[in-house]
């Protein structure tokens, strides 16, 4: 990593953290109605429904980010080969972030969480494609 040109590293860095972070969602796919509830509570947003769709979507969403999480760690890893899932990605995560701040917004999500999870969401998107470009222009001048 120390060898590799500054938005490599940076990218790099970004990658896998918000890949690990990413990847923290694998209890959480495993985790029992009580504990979904409680997170639910704790969060100020009442009791959590027991239809069997809200521990599907709970469950399937946080095995998702794993696999997203997954998917980051692996392009860190050749950044300069996978330049066209970067950009994919980059495009993709922004687009989801301005779609859930929507969503967040109409289902009523908590103003916090509505404000957070689209704009991290839109800013990581935007430094993948800005440092992938990057990478990109750099690999034209070095082998």
């Amino acid at each position: 990593m120390a060898n590799l040109p500054r938005p490599e590293r940076i990218l790099q860095l970004l990658t896998r953290v918000v890949g690990s972070v990413a990847l923290l969602a694998i209890p959480c796919a495993l985790m029992p109605y009580s504990w979904m509830n409680a997170v639910h509570q704790g969060l100020g947003m009442g009791e959590l429904p027991r239809e069997p769709i809200v521990g599907y979507l709970a469950r399937s969403t946080s095995a998702f980010y794993a696999l997203v999480g997954g998917l980051l760690w692996v392009v860190s890893l050749d950044l300069r080969r996978y330049r066209p899932v970067l950009r994919y990605l980059g495009m993709a995560i922004i687009l989801i972030g301005l779609m859930l701040f929507g969503v967040d917004l109409a289902e009523g999500m908590p103003w916090w969480w509505s404000l957070a999870e689209g704009t991290f969401n839109v800013g990581f998107g935007v430094a993948i494609l800005v440092l992938s470009r990057r990478i990109c222009e750099n690999s034209l001048l070095t082998p």
